[in-house]
């Protein structure tokens, strides 16, 4: 006990001796965030096909399922999966333009629902009978396979969080390098928005043993569409 005292006491006393340091102006250390991403981007460019495969490869590391499909393909190659996975009813904004293109895709076992109530008024038919939700990315991050989701009033966050199974559409041109690229493309800085959910896989837990379980705390299922909107590249079914 002496000793880790000693050496407590010794430790605080280097850190009492310390001139401190005159803190760097917030411009300095923006310059410097930025030349350090821009340098490492510049030592491994990132062409818009690149950051599809780089997005694909980290999502499927974190056991998410991830396609790249044509902009007139997904709905139809969706609407047939659901139909497969025993989805029986699907939570989506009806208003949208992916919304409305799934919805009409969908076939008549699969029923499409808007999130049009409060969720006190049917958080428990919510959480027991809706077997997916339908969401639209913001943007990707490539580096981490990262999903960028803004929650809006048609779709709160509970649309991605509450269902089993979250399928999350993202284009192709809106994927980012990295975070920092993200926020500084989408200008961050000038209006952070007030909610942004980063998901990058399902939901994951594990024990003290480190024993992996999905779904614990949120979807057991991801599956990503990555709308190829930059060429003309037909994708697989997801």
């Amino acid at each position: 006990m002496s000793t880790a005292l000693t050496a407590r006491e010794r430790m605080l006393g280097r850190l009492r001796a310390a001139a401190p340091s005159a803190p760097e102006a917030v411009e300095v250390v923006d310059v410097a965030i930025d030349n350090h991403y821009l340098a490492r981007r510049a030592q491994a460019p990132l062409s818009p096909l690149g950051a599809i495969a780089a997005m694909q490869a980290a999502l499927r590391v974190a056991h998410a399922d991830v396609d790249c499909v044509s902009g007139d393909a997904w709905p139809a190659l969706l609407a047939q999966r659901l139909a497969a996975h025993g989805a029986r009813r699907l939570l989506l904004d009806t208003g949208s333009a992916e919304g409305q293109a799934l919805r009409a895709a969908l076939p008549p076992k699969v029923e499409a629902l808007s999130f049009e109530r409060p969720l006190a008024q049917w958080k428990g038919e919510l959480f027991d009978t809706v077997d997916a939700g339908f969401t639209v990315a913001r943007s990707g991050i490539a580096a981490t396979g990262t999903l960028v989701i803004a929650p809006d009033a048609a779709t709160p966050r509970t649309v991605s969080l509450a269902p089993p199974l979250h399928i999350c559409l993202v284009y192709a041109s809106t994927l980012h390098a990295d975070l920092h690229a993200a926020a500084r493309a989408e200008r961050w800085a000038d209006g952070m928005p007030a909610n942004l959910a980063l998901v990058s896989g399902p939901s994951k837990t594990s024990d003290i043993q480190q024993t992996l379980a999905y779904g614990a705390h949120g979807p057991r299922w991801l599956w990503v569409l990555i709308v190829d909107d930059l060429s003309a590249h037909e994708g697989g079914q997801p």
